[in-house]
């Protein structure tokens, strides 16, 4: 629910991921443990493979730009693959980040006009070796996780643990961004840079996000309900977990999809390799019933086409 915080709670979802398909799991006892947290970290993805999607992450970028732009982004890749320093942009605001960006495969005519924009597959780099063979495996773990965090969430939003299966997120659409922060030398004779914005203040646009960080740097950061910006420290074994637009106007505002930021004034290169768990591709988005009671009984959304918002987003935030 829509809180202040000063510092980010650490929820371990194992008893969840233990009864998650259970028909009787509203009344198991540690998954009333795990909803009552998300209410208000063992995660089941094996650790080692969690530091090898940063580690060969940071082989790619360590590339000469010749070799990244192989796989540039553009409207005509379905806005997939790689982006240089500078031309993802947050509220007209270059970011200081390169990106590899990857996308669920939208095949030609899989939703007529809807999918017309992000038509395409992934585009993946042939060095390092086996990155696509990993990042594929990192998206199916993602995916089986998330949504077995969303059941829980389910409950602890009143409903059933099915409640966002079938035409809301049964064929969860997914993205992934694999993010490079460059570092900040002043030892090298150059001042700190004005814009130390890794990324621009922004909310991430579906249901629930995945974020992995480097070990080490604290970089992200998210607004309170008092404005204030918090650090989201890395700590070895963990998610940061965001909650995404489309969960905000399904929980009818119970759930704030709350706004973050990367600051960057480290001297290290760092890797965050964020997994974004979506709905539905063409889901028509609306706030659940259980919702709309427990606020009122007044609907404070208007109906989203979750497609729609995304390409909205998407098509506002690059420079080609």
């Amino acid at each position: 629910m829509t809180t202040d915080f000063k510092t980010l709670p650490l929820i371990d979802v194992s008893p969840l991921l233990e009864k998650w398909d259970d028909p009787s799991m509203a009344q198991d006892k540690g998954v009333a443990d795990v909803v009552r947290q998300l209410g208000q970290k063992g995660h089941g993805i094996p650790d080692s493979l969690v530091k090898e999607v940063r580690n060969i992450a940071h082989r790619y970028f360590d590339l000469p730009y010749e070799e990244k732009i192989k796989i540039k982004l553009s409207a005509t890749t379905g806005y997939r693959g790689y982006q240089h320093v500078g031309e993802n942009i947050t509220k007209g605001v270059p970011d200081m980040h390169e990106a590899i960006d990857c996308y669920k495969e939208v095949k030609k005519g899989m939703y007529g006009a809807l999918g017309e924009t992000m038509q395409g597959s992934n585009i993946w780099p042939s060095h390092p070796p086996n990155f696509k063979k990993l990042m594929e495996e990192y998206v199916n773990l993602c995916t089986e996780l998330s949504r077995k965090i969303m059941r829980g969430i389910a409950l602890a939003l009143g409903g059933s643990p099915v409640e966002f299966e079938g035409t809301r997120a049964g064929d969860p659409f997914w993205v992934l961004r694999i993010i490079g922060y460059p570092g900040v030398s002043p030892a090298s004779g150059q001042d700190m840079p004005k814009n130390d914005i890794g990324c621009g203040a922004h909310t991430d646009y579906g249901l629930l996000t995945l974020v992995n960080q480097d070990d080490g740097i604290t970089a992200l950061q998210v607004k309170n309900v008092s404005g204030e910006w918090i650090s989201a420290p890395p700590i070895p074994g963990t998610f940061v977990c965001n909650i995404g637009d489309m969960l905000k106007i399904l929980s009818n505002g119970l759930y704030e999809s709350t706004l973050h930021r990367v600051i960057s004034n480290s001297p290290t290169y760092r890797v965050c390799v964020a997994y974004f768990y979506e709905p539905n591709y063409d889901a028509v988005i609306e706030p659940l019933d259980a919702c709309v009671k427990q606020t009122g009984g007044t609907t404070r959304f208007e109906v989203a086409v979750y497609s729609k918002h995304l390409v909205s987003k998407v098509q506002t935030n690059f420079i080609y």
